[in-house]
């Protein structure tokens, strides 16, 4: 047997070897790792059993232009066979790198979307709030007092459903400064936590002045009904929030019977309201020398957004003011007109011309109060709109100002961490033993305060993704529905307006 057999070519050996070596090394791991030494010739060979299919049996044999000889295929076969239960992976190992070429592109976009979509869900307003329903209405405005010590007086009428409130139906009597008192309060409680507090409507020195030395109610009932209406939706906005609805200070505001304390800090000219001048001042100081290493591009995105809304905001506010302002021209100017046509037609001695141009003055008479009835739309529906959104932009960034407080206070509590771990250091090197317990303890308080530092900016951050998210979600409600209300005034007033042109219409073809 060993005469007949002849030993393969030199170059084919090499090649051989090159095979033998391949298929060595992993049969040596799987050996190592699964079974013992194996003997090749003691396992009984199954030649018909292809264990790699045709494609690697081709594979194999395109390396030599021989066939290799039967012992090392044997050898070959039984080491496979050997390795069967441990080799069935080793196949595997290539198709999972082709399987999670396509897969990666969807890990990869499913973890980077994904934090995106739970902030998104952690951001909206929470389901329970709508559970409960609750309306405010600001009415009955009067005049208390006469002279400087005058004061206006509103009566705030409740219906709700919430149980935290003593009954369903509400009604109280309140004056200005309780509203102001009341965002004050409010204000000083839920800012440092990232709540977007709404702000009751400003101070009007000069408004006030005119109601109070004013005898006739009417001369001011312009200002009066504009302020109600301001107040009223101050309480609507902050009845909405689910966490101020059900606050202390707010529920007293709505229930308590009689007066509320008197709210000495609301004052324009008083001692506090200087104090919040300086404060504003020092606030508008510390964000020109502080400048926030801002690494969230999701909170510069909307710092940006805000800026950019307010000043639109601001321009379509002034806008607003002057078409109000114009239309109310318009609206006096066509009284005008009506007064000098009615006399023209008590002249005029043409039977049919006269009447045409009484029934011409009683038309712009008509058309006078659509115009006077629009320029209240233009104003109470828009313009006003816009007032208290510059507000609201204005609150929400006081609200991105506290996170920047949040920050700096963080980091100058880990600037005095280092500055105490290295004192220690030098008290260690100058073995100063008596006043390293002293240290340790100041070290241990001040990683205690980082920690709380981290915390509450953390949980700030998270607090106003969540009431930025609400605010963006009740500002588009709050323009669609203002914006088409606006449009359906507009469009029933030209309906009025075209009215009255169609029934003046045969007068004027009347006259002959």
């Amino acid at each position: 047997m060993a005469d007949e057999r002849e030993p393969p070519p030199f170059g084919e050996d090499e090649n051989q070897k090159d095979e033998d070596d391949l298929f060595a090394e992993a049969s040596e791991s799987q050996e190592n790792e699964s079974t013992p030494e194996s003997e090749p010739q003691k396992v009984p060979i199954k030649p018909d059993v292809d264990l790699f299919g045709d494609d690697e049996g081709e594979d194999v044999a395109l390396e030599s232009d021989e066939e290799p000889p039967k012992e090392e295929r044997e050898d070959k076969n039984d080491i496979f066979e050997d390795s069967k239960p441990v080799v069935v992976p080793e196949p595997v190992i290539t198709p999972p790198v082709k399987e999670e070429t396509p897969k990666l592109p969807v890990t990869q976009s499913s973890t980077a979307v994904e934090p995106k979509v739970t902030s998104r869900k952690s951001t909206d307003p929470p389901e329970p709030e709508n559970e409960y329903t609750i309306s405010i209405k600001v009415a009955e405005p009067h005049k208390v007092g006469d002279g400087m010590g005058a004061y206006m007086v509103y009566k705030v009428i409740t219906k709700t459903t919430i149980p935290a409130f003593r009954r369903a139906e509400l009604c109280v009597t309140r004056r200005f400064s309780d509203f102001l008192g009341l965002y004050s309060k409010l204000h000083e409680k839920h800012i440092k936590t990232g709540i977007i507090v709404p702000p009751a409507p400003e101070k009007s020195v000069l408004g006030m002045t005119k109601v109070k030395m004013s005898k006739e109610e009417s001369n001011a009932a312009d200002f009066i009904q504009r302020r109600r209406a301001a107040l009223e939706r101050y309480l609507n906005r902050t009845a909405t929030h689910p966490v101020l609805q059900i606050d202390p200070d707010f529920r007293e505001f709505l229930e308590r019977d009689g007066d509320l304390p008197k709210a000495t800090n609301t004052s324009a000219l008083s001692g506090a309201g200087v104090l919040r001048l300086f404060h504003k001042m020092g606030d508008a100081v510390e964000k020109i020398a502080f400048r926030m290493d801002e690494s969230d591009e999701w909170f510069e995105e909307k710092q940006n957004q805000v800026e950019s809304l307010e000043t639109h905001l601001r321009r379509l506010h002034t806008s607003m003011e002057t078409l109000t302002q114009h239309r109310r021209e318009l609206s006096s100017m066509t009284a005008l007109f009506a007064k000098s046509a009615a006399m023209l037609g008590t002249a005029e001695e043409h039977t049919a011309l006269s009447r045409a141009l009484s029934q011409l003055a009683e038309t712009e008479e008509r058309i006078e109060t659509v115009h006077a009835d629009q320029s209240d739309h233009d104003f109470f529906i828009m313009a006003e709109l816009c007032k208290d959104y510059v507000a609201l932009l204005g609150a929400v960034k006081e609200v991105f100002h506290e996170r920047v407080k949040s920050y700096k206070s963080w980091k100058e509590a880990e600037a005095t961490l280092t500055k105490k771990r290295e004192n220690k250091v030098k008290l260690e090197l100058a073995r100063k033993m008596d006043k390293i317990p002293q240290a340790e303890d100041e070290i241990s308080e001040w990683v205690n305060k980082v920690e709380k530092g981290k915390d509450d900016f953390e949980k700030i951050s998270k607090a106003i993704r969540k009431e930025v998210a609400r605010f963006d979600k009740y500002r588009v409600e709050d323009f669609k529905d203002s914006v088409v209300n606006y449009l359906e005034q507009l469009m029933e007033n030209q309906k009025r307006i075209m009215k009255c042109w169609e029934a003046f219409l045969p007068e004027a073809k009347a006259i002959a």
